[in-house]
C-alpha cells in the first residue's frame, strides 16, 4: 500500500522536532522500515519463517529521527 507522502509544512515541523509531524514521517515510512527490517529465521522444522527484527526495526526509526533535523529546508 502506498503511503502519502507529508506536505511541505509537515517537512518543516518535523525538522524543528515537532512531535506531531515526527510522528507523520514515521507513520509514512512505517511500511518501508518494516520491509527493511525483514529477517529469515530458520525453524526447528528446517523451514524459513519471515518476520521483523525489532531491533533492527528500533535502529532504523533513531536512524530517521537522527536524519529529519538534517533535511535542507529554505529558511524564510
Amino acid at each position: 500500500m502506498e503511503q502519502e507522502m507529508p506536505d511541505y509544512e509537515t517537512i518543516r515541523a518535523a525538522v524543528v522536532s515537532e512531535k506531531w509531524a515526527l510522528e507523520k514521517v514515521l507513520a509514512c515510512y512505517s511500511d518501508e522500515i518494516n520491509r527493511l527490517a525483514m529477517v529469515k529465521k530458520r525453524q526447528p522444522d528446517g523451514s524459513v519463517k519471515e518476520e521483523i527484527d525489532d531491533d533492527l526495526r528500533q535502529t532504523l526509526i533513531l536512524k530517521l529521527l537522527e536524519a529529519i533535523p538534517q533535511f535542507p529546508i529554505e529558511k524564510e
